[in-house]
């Protein structure tokens, strides 16, 4: 008879305009159903903008002026992420009037969402990711993240006032505190039973190998 995998914690460090953060995610979650590994997963915030004007910018345009990005260069970048994303089960509709937007209130949502139950705040920064790269939605916008707060269950006015109150502004920064004392200065980053760090997106057959590893050293300790 074979014993159940135990659960592994993951903690990942993410943004949610971060496409990488949501392609090594979706190949983690493929990597674990494949290996019948189950996870319990923590999302932490890391602003890749902390200094983006309220307006955002054209996502192009931003791209350029951060990386030295050409029209070319994001064109194909933005179809390789179409395309891995599309694999995963995951949209992106890229298009060349998208914007990059300041996520600091997203960020705050999610610690609050975290408060709310069980898997909570895991589906919430699995319905940011959405918002932002297949519906392209304004996440730094009080009453859009209300809303999608709202299609999750949750009361659209306690979140609208939690955001207009800025109340987990403080949360959220000393989080980001936290990781940047350990050493995160990129995502996705992801700690493995709070013990192992792996970052940028990895691939599934990669993330099996992780998992694997770490289920047998849960396993041998255990007895």
């Amino acid at each position: 008879m074979t014993l159940p995998s135990p659960t592994i914690n993951v903690d990942i460090v993410s943004d949610v305009v971060c496409p990488w953060c949501v392609i090594g995610y979706h190949q983690l979650a493929e990597a674990s159903r494949l290996s019948d590994i189950p996870l319990e997963v923590r999302w932490h915030p890391f602003e890749l903008n902390p200094q983006m004007a309220a307006e955002g910018e054209n996502l192009r345009e931003h791209l350029a002026a951060k990386y030295g990005t050409t029209p070319e260069g994001s064109r194909q970048a933005r179809e390789k992420l179409t395309a891995m994303g599309a694999e995963l089960g995951f949209t992106f509709h890229y298009t060349d009037d998208m914007r990059m937007v300041n996520t600091f209130r997203a960020h705050q949502l999610i610690d609050w969402a975290e408060q709310q139950g069980h898997d909570a705040g895991h589906r919430m920064k699995l319905a940011l990711f959405s918002a932002f790269f297949t519906e392209r939605r304004d996440l730094h916008r009080i009453e859009v993240l209300a809303d999608i707060a709202a299609g999750l269950g949750h009361d659209k006015a306690t979140v609208t006032a939690m955001l207009e109150a800025g109340d987990r502004a403080d949360s959220v920064r000393e989080r980001q505190a936290y990781w940047r004392r350990q050493g995160i200065s990129g995502v996705p980053a992801m700690v493995f039973n709070h013990r192992y760090l792996v970052t940028g997106a990895q691939g599934v057959d990669n993330y099996q190998e992780v998992l694997k590893q770490v289920a047998a050293e849960q396993t041998d300790q255990a007895h």
